[in-house]
């Protein structure tokens, strides 16, 4: 059920990427929330807002945010595009649809490493093993709707633009607010590669979905942006999800959710492993390996693991820094090494 309330706008926080986040006042109660000017257009101080307050009050995700539904007498900007996101939703928004833009999209996809990953979080390290091994800067982040939305939302998109380590986002299916909107997966890739794009790494905005089961959970869509990137002669690579230090038992050493993706996965793709493993995932991963699609290959991060540390983008999933759980930032490192080394391979007929 949606819990809204209404309420003022007392303060801006703070503008960037597509965002404002306020101060607004509440019966008496200081709230923060968050307005996309591009859904609800720009707030100002002594504008009333009306709120979705259903996460926080539930003590749910969002990072204790509550999210702004409407501010009456603001219209946000006309906007361009007769695509629809958010589809027979009140806040469905019209988008200029890449695959028009860019008609006729490549056929395939050549060769191009396509990352696959189940957390936000591991973007950030995908795309620095890349660029350590000598990817170069022709990255492309594709963002699907298994998680949050708005690409807007990620603070840690802006930190890499900002960097030059993304070239392109490009939002798929219900995602919005990319350099550009593709309507389906399939279609994001091969916008990936129409932009120029040497490598993409494919996943979820922050805030994944997740139960006890092991196929109930966002991130296996994993498994379909693999077997996307194989049907388009692309290179798949999965990035395990490893932890040394995460509380819930089914998730330290190998996560259940790799687990699972690795047993619905049909296709041939490369499993990104750092050198050495943790004890703990050494033995599932062997023993799903042996029974999966999936060719395990070792990459060494030592010396990418100490640059990254030194210069990499402060990144944290579910409030744990690379030092506190190294596991879960190295694999994404050495899929990001993995995927710079099968791009420098010419493609061979076939090759997926």
């Amino acid at each position: 059920m949606l819990h809204a309330r209404w309420g003022r706008v007392e303060r801006i926080l703070a503008v960037a990427g597509g965002r404002q986040e306020l101060l607004v006042q509440v019966d008496g109660e200081w709230r923060r929330a968050v307005a996309y000017p591009d859904l609800v257009g720009t707030a100002v101080p002594g504008d009333r807002v009306w709120l979705n307050t259903t996460a926080v009050d539930l003590g749910l995700g969002t990072g204790g945010w509550d999210l702004v539904i409407a501010i009456p007498g603001r219209r946000p900007p006309p906007g361009r595009g007769e695509a629809m996101k958010l589809r027979y939703t009140p806040l469905q928004v019209r988008v200029p649809a890449a695959e028009e833009a860019l008609a006729p999209l490549p056929a395939g996809l050549a060769g191009m490493p396509v990352v696959a990953v189940e957390l936000h979080s591991q973007l950030a390290p995908v795309l620095a093993g890349w660029r350590w091994a000598g990817g170069g800067p022709a990255a492309a982040y594709v963002m699907t709707d298994g998680g949050a939305l708005p690409a807007a939302v990620s603070r840690l998109v802006a930190r890499l633009r900002a960097r030059g380590w993304v070239q392109r986002v490009i939002t798929a299916g219900q995602a919005f607010g990319g350099d550009d909107e593709a309507v389906h997966l399939a279609s994001a890739l091969l916008v990936a590669r129409a932009r120029g794009a040497a490598m993409a790494v494919v996943g979820m905005g922050p805030g994944i979905l997740g139960t006890g089961e092991p196929l109930g959970h966002s991130g296996v869509d994993q498994a379909w942006a693999l077997t996307l990137a194989h049907a388009l002669g692309g290179r798949p690579v999965l990035v395990p999800r490893l932890s040394t230090a995460d509380r819930r038992p089914r998730h330290r050493g190998l996560s259940h959710h790799t687990a699972g993706v690795m047993g619905v996965l049909a296709v041939p793709a490369w499993l990104a492993l750092p050198r050495p493993l943790p004890e703990a995932a050494a033995d599932a991963l062997g023993r799903l390996a042996a029974a999966a699609t999936v060719l395990p290959v070792e990459v060494s991060t030592a010396a990418a693991w100490r640059w990254w540390c030194r210069e990499g983008p402060e990144t944290a999933s579910m409030g744990r820094g690379a030092e506190d759980d190294p596991p879960l930032f190295q694999a994404a490192l050495a899929a990001g090494i993995l995927a710079a080394v099968l791009a420098s391979r010419p493609t061979a007929p076939g090759d997926g």
